[in-house]
């Protein structure tokens, strides 16, 4: 990420304060700080009285054991209403943004990516002033290139992607697989999704996609609906920047009916598609884990949503959860002969898949390989060790279950690109400290194994 000025763009998005700086900001050259730091500001969108930003900072002074970054905010009616990635206060037109205990040492070249939501009633000019720990900011900063195609990356050689037939297809019409990672729990393992991080999955993971866990019970979502927002839409602004995709994950679990969830399903959807409509890299998947609940049900649930995201962005993929934990109704005795015999009532969306391969093993590819044939399926989350997302890794069960996806171009994200305390993560606890994502040494065995499958060259078709 950009040192300093990643951490500051963070604290925009977390902050939610990208209406307050305006399209100014956007085409504008970024905010420049002094010689100790550098500021990337960036407005990632705008709405009638309300944006979204991001900050980065970074370091080009000594290294710093507690930071705090300020600046002015020009017109008196901007108003920052909730940030991340930082402790964020606002006083008149001064505004302080102070380290978390996880980001809070900055090496000499090294970033932190902060953000924000805010408002505001008259123009909307970009901050001024930013100044770490005192020190004004005034390194010059380069704006990244946009990605566009043919620039080598997943969604510079692929672009908006499709459903057709029972594959996810690409600009060219093409069958493609989408290899890639989810996050964890955004509540509660935010320090691990940062510029280093996403960087590594990128460049060193090679990975296609990074999907992006909100749940909304279990302190999440429900418990602060914009500042989750906002964190959720720094995270697609993130992995474009990288030119991955994005599945946006509306991570219900318990209880297991998507339909408790409804009325913030459609809310939220609103809100993301509104948003990130313009964009290629965005895939909804609209209810996680439907359990304890009938497919007729979850149906009724999808044929809610899915309007919803339409009337804001009518082309992108959109992904249903299944009932059982998304296994089809395997895991509650049944088959995908329900869903195959009432698809729900939408085009351009497929049909969710999970398993972990310690629990589910034959029974269970073979309902996918008779699936595959007549739905289109996406593999939004799987682990290779058992359905607790603990116990010992399952090499053989998690090899044939890549095979097979890979055979039959089946789009998969494994669970979790984070450092949990659970053997289903891909990294050793205390990772997301440190700035290193990709080496053996920080390696989990499933990290080590996920990381070996991904980074091998994708194969997309292009004509």
């Amino acid at each position: 990420m950009k040192r300093l000025l990643a951490l500051l763009a963070a604290c925009v998005t977390a902050l939610g304060l990208t209406g307050l700086l305006g399209p100014q900001a956007v085409a504008g050259p970024r905010a420049v700080a002094a010689a100790g730091c550098r500021v990337d500001y960036t407005v990632t969108s705008q709405w009638q009285g309300g944006f979204q930003a991001g900050v980065k900072i970074t370091n080009l002074g000594a290294p710093v054991s507690g930071w705090t970054l300020t600046f002015a905010l020009p017109d008196a009616s901007q108003k920052i209403v909730q940030g991340w990635n930082a402790t964020w206060s606002q006083s008149g037109s001064a505004v302080t943004a102070t380290a978390l205990d996880w980001n809070r040492t900055l090496a000499t070249g090294a970033a932190a990516d902060l953000g924000f939501t805010g408002s505001f009633t008259g123009a909307n000019p970009k901050p001024t002033a930013f100044a770490l720990n005192g020190v004004a900011c005034t390194g010059s900063v380069e704006e990244p290139p946009p990605t566009t195609p043919g620039d080598g990356t997943p969604v510079g050689v692929n672009g908006r992607l499709h459903v057709c037939g029972v594959h996810l297809c690409n600009q060219y019409d093409r069958p493609v697989q989408l290899r890639g990672m989810s996050t964890h729990g955004i509540q509660w393992f935010s320090k691990c999704y940062n510029t280093a991080s996403l960087d590594a999955l990128a460049k060193d993971w090679k990975s296609d996609l990074l999907r992006i866990a909100m749940y909304v019970q279990e302190d999440g979502y429900e418990t602060d609906p914009a500042g989750f927002t906002g964190r959720v839409n720094g995270l697609v602004d993130m992995a474009e920047a990288r030119g991955m995709y994005a599945v946006i994950d509306f991570h219900t679990l318990t209880p297991g009916d998507p339909n408790y969830n409804l009325d913030r399903a459609k809310t939220f959807f609103a809100s993301v598609a509104a948003r990130n409509a313009g964009k290629k890299n965005v895939i909804y998947e609209i209810a996680n884990e439907p359990n304890g609940v009938s497919w007729t049900a979850v149906k009724s649930y999808a044929e809610q949503v899915i309007p919803v995201i339409r009337a804001a962005d009518p082309d992108a993929v959109i992904i249903v959860g299944t009932r059982g934990w998304s296994s089809l109704g395997v895991s509650d005795g049944s088959n995908e002969s329900e869903v195959v015999n009432n698809p729900v009532n939408a085009t351009n969306i497929m049909y969710a898949f999970h398993f972990y391969a310690a629990s589910h093993k034959d029974a269970y590819r073979a309902a996918v390989s008779r699936a595959a044939s007549q739905l289109p399926l996406f593999v939004s989350e799987f682990g290779t060790v058992s359905a607790t997302g603990g116990g010992t890794l399952d090499r053989a069960s998690t090899t044939a279950w890549l095979d097979l996806l890979d055979q039959l171009k089946i789009s998969y994200a494994n669970w979790t690109y984070s450092d949990a305390p659970e053997s289903s993560a891909a990294f050793r606890p205390g990772t997301c400290d440190g700035g290193d994502y990709s080496s053996s040494g920080v390696l989990t065995e499933s990290g080590t194994l996920l990381k070996s499958r991904i980074s091998t060259p994708d194969s997309f078709p292009t004509n």
